[in-house]
């Protein structure tokens, strides 16, 4: 445990380096984000005078056909659903990390992990009962966190690129799953465009060579890394499904406790024809 702890005190200190260094670049990439655009000078007072005359106003679209419409506020289970247009600061992408590394799904996922481990007798260095699950379930912990830094904060701050998952929303079920799994190759850039997703191909393998410093010795071999370099890979394309339909299952389920913003308290009215797929 004691080695896992130096890892994430070695992590936090690059992190704190690289924030320094972007900060200014940040609030200057901040004030160009394009949902918060500068209104030009003559279009405020063409607004204000047909505000005056009474003018009709066009209706406001429909806000749940739209993902940004849907996910109106920060999920507690997955933070990385985006809830506006506009890209991250370095510092927000920090801060992403941080909540994705102590999410319900990453605990969920290291309890499960750790549970099927001992259950299989696989990483036999650490034993089994209470001990033996616990440093099981902390390794998990620890790669997952790693894997969080290099593929939410540390590449995606340095690429330009937007580590949170866009939802599609609407169509059908192939549709939408075919572009979840999609996003497990494409990412979204700070500008809004499509790249390859080098942050969530290339921060799970840095992520599973770091630890081979704290995994037992029978685990530190190249095709042992790639091999849970692999399952981590699927495991993400596959929560990606789950992310892309989360928010449309708590709409319909109308939990506004876990999603705010979705309960039956909503002001939002339904759009026509019933809830879109």
């Amino acid at each position: 445990m004691g080695s896992m702890i130096k890892q994430i005190q070695v992590l936090m200190a690059v992190a704190a380096f690289l924030l320094i260094g972007r900060a200014t670049v940040a609030q200057d990439n901040r004030a160009n984000l394009p949902d918060a655009p500068a209104p030009k000078q003559d279009q405020t007072g063409a607004a204000q005078k047909q505000d005056q005359t009474g003018a009709a106003q066009k209706p406001d679209k429909n806000t749940w056909q739209t993902p940004m419409g849907l996910i109106t506020k920060k999920s507690f289970f997955y933070p990385e659903l985006a809830t506006t247009p506009g890209s991250l600061s370095s510092l927000q992408k920090f801060e992403l990390f941080l909540d994705k590394s102590i999410s319900p799904p990453q605990i969920l996922s290291s309890a499960a992990a750790a549970g099927i481990s001992e259950a299989r007798g696989t990483l036999a260095g650490y034993g089994q009962g209470g001990e033996g699950f616990g440093k099981r379930f902390g390794s998990s912990m620890a790669s997952g966190s790693s894997s969080h830094f290099f593929g939410t904060f540390l590449l995606p701050a340095v690429l330009h690129e937007d580590p949170r998952y866009f939802v599609k929303l609407n169509g059908g079920f192939r549709a939408r799953a075919g572009y979840a799994l999609r996003r497990a190759v494409v990412i979204r850039t700070d500008g809004g465009k499509e790249a390859f997703n080098w942050p969530g191909t290339l921060g799970p393998l840095a992520a599973e060579g770091l630890a081979n410093t704290y995994l037992p010795d029978s685990e530190r071999t190249a095709g042992k890394t790639f091999e849970r370099y692999g399952i981590r890979i699927a495991f993400s394309a596959g929560n990606n499904l789950l992310k892309e339909y989360w928010p449309t299952i708590f709409k319909r389920l109308r939990i506004g406790k876990v999603a705010p913003g979705l309960g039956p308290d909503t002001t939002q009215p339904a759009p026509p024809g019933g809830s879109p797929n």
